[in-house]
């Protein structure tokens, strides 16, 4: 099997250059390699690449991630998360190749307090997740076999995330303001890399299970409640943290102003992956744990 990865940089890239290379030759291309190109923003530039390449399978870990700052330059978010997968689709469709591309929980609008299926009405608040959504909606008009997954707040022990940033700023602050209105499941690129990987390998034996896919660690908690359970086990630990536990003050999301409106409920329904694929997606806490043991040595 040929497997053509694009965003191998990014959080889940890399960990799923670890993840696939039991499977096959991976061939990880950023934006640039040599004559072969990897960027979603130059579609023609990227198709004659996959022609030279000739993959069986297709990774798209590639997008425009920044939220706030595509509410900015929505054309580009349209380019990334929309035409890009879209000519991948094409491309894939023509060539019977099978194509993994990850969405996210931003196309739902984050309504109510129960976890959202794959058959949910859609409904993005923003240029990131209207942009997502379009993005889905090509690859599956398109006719290719393809994998989408959907998944939630992910973070990886390479690169920043929330809880690096919370370690920094309960060591330096008395106080920290997080908000406690938005839910979801914080979810490791590890973990979604190790799916992936398990799925795209069933999904070879048998093709009727290509199809839309939430992805998601297990449980459920706030962005305090993260902060809470990350600034806690640390200094259980033996971490330097100044602040106390009752000085971590939960707070609207309407007391944090962003660009772009974040859904309040980000609860992913897995039961579709389980059924299809015999993955049990373990509770988040698992997952934040060994990312702080990694971090803090």
């Amino acid at each position: 099997m040929k497997i053509l990865l694009l965003g191998p940089n990014g959080q889940v890239g890399w960990e799923l250059q670890r993840a696939l290379a039991p499977l096959g030759v991976v061939i990880a291309l950023p934006r640039q390699l040599g004559d072969y190109c990897g960027d979603l923003a130059q579609p023609q530039a990227l198709l004659r690449s996959l022609r030279q390449i000739a993959p069986d399978v297709i990774i798209n870990a590639a997008a425009h991630t920044a939220v706030d700052k595509a509410e900015s330059e929505p054309e580009l978010a349209a380019q990334l998360n929309a035409e890009g997968p879209a000519a991948l689709a094409r491309h894939a469709a023509e060539s019977n190749a099978t194509l993994v591309h990850y969405s996210t929980d931003y196309v739902f609008d984050g309504s109510g307090q129960h976890a959202r299926d794959e058959d949910a009405p859609t409904g993005p608040l923003s240029v990131y997740g209207r942009t997502k959504l379009a993005g889905e909606q090509a690859i599956r008009a398109s006719g290719c076999r393809h994998l989408i997954l959907r998944t939630s707040w992910v973070y990886a022990a390479r690169g920043g995330n929330f809880a690096k940033t919370m370690l920094r700023l309960a060591a330096e602050r008395d106080s920290l303001k997080v908000i406690a209105d938005q839910v979801g499941a914080p979810t490791g690129a590890e973990l979604i890399a190790d799916v992936s990987a398990h799925a795209l390998r069933r999904l070879d034996r048998e093709p009727a299970l290509a199809g839309t896919y939430h992805l998601a660690a297990g449980g459920q908690t706030s962005w305090h409640g993260y902060a809470c359970h990350v600034i806690e086990r640390a200094r259980q630990g033996g971490a330097t943290i100044k602040v106390a536990p009752q000085d971590i003050q939960a707070i609207p999301s309407s007391a944090y102003p962003t660009a772009a409106q974040r859904p309040l409920n980000s609860r992913l329904d897995t039961r579709r992956l389980h059924a299809s694929f015999g993955v049990v997606m373990p509770d988040w806490r698992l997952g934040v744990n060994r990312m702080l043991d990694e971090i803090q040595g």
